[in-house]
């Protein structure tokens, strides 16, 4: 069993809930800012620990490159529960999306523009999709042009979750928020200003909601 201290419980409680709550794990200014650290190098330092101590593994390069790890009571206990396939047999087949035509359901076959196979533990949720991001207005979400957003069809969101939007002709990835009938699609830079709607708006609708993210190297 892995011995973490009371701030390291309490910063793994924390990744647990931004990944339950919105699709994603922390940034390090977010860990920072919510248990009120004077900079991010402390966050950095905590986050490191629990790497080594095997209670979450860090992608480098990404603010928010950090997954859980399953302790080894977990993985007994889904073990005993059922016989795993050969890992090959786990991947996910996500079609990824390009331009999506006005008017036409997101998944409609035309829109695909390759197939991707992945690994499901990637995700917080198991995504029916992959949809290129195109601009920098989640920028501070650690979210940039050219990656590749998970999406789980949904919908309807919670306050605070990453969504995907159909307005008009376009499909937008935003941060949800909603306060009695009006719906606010919040960027993550300050460079782009927020989108107000009514929710009975005509030509507005929820996709689906963001669950992970990958992001090419090349």
């Amino acid at each position: 069993m892995i011995k973490l201290t009371a701030r390291q419980e309490q910063i793994l409680n924390l990744i647990r809930d931004a990944i339950t709550n919105t699709g994603f794990p922390p940034t390090r200014a977010e860990i920072a800012r919510e248990l009120g650290f004077r900079s991010v190098n402390a966050a950095e330092e905590h986050l490191q620990a629990l790497a080594r101590k095997g209670a979450i593994e860090i992608s480098p390069g990404t603010s928010r490159g950090i997954r859980l790890i399953k302790s080894a009571v977990e993985r007994a206990n889904e073990q005993h529960q059922l016989v795993l396939p050969h890992p090959a047999l786990m991947q996910l087949s996500l079609p990824l999306i390009g331009r999506v035509a006005a008017g036409s359901p997101i998944l409609a076959l035309e829109h695909v523009e390759a197939t991707y196979q992945v690994d499901p533990s990637l995700f917080s949720a198991k995504p029916d999709y992959l949809l290129k991001v195109r601009g920098m207005s989640m920028r501070d979400a650690g979210i940039l042009d050219g990656d590749l957003i998970a999406v789980k069809k949904s919908d309807s969101a919670r306050n605070g979750q990453i969504v995907v939007a159909r307005l008009g002709d376009d499909v937008t990835v935003k941060r949800y928020h909603k306060t009695g009938e009006v719906i606010e699609l919040l960027p993550e830079n300050t460079d782009f200003k927020s989108i107000r709607i009514d929710a009975e708006r005509d030509d507005f609708s929820l996709e689906g909601l963001a669950v992970g993210l990958l992001r090419s190297w090349n």
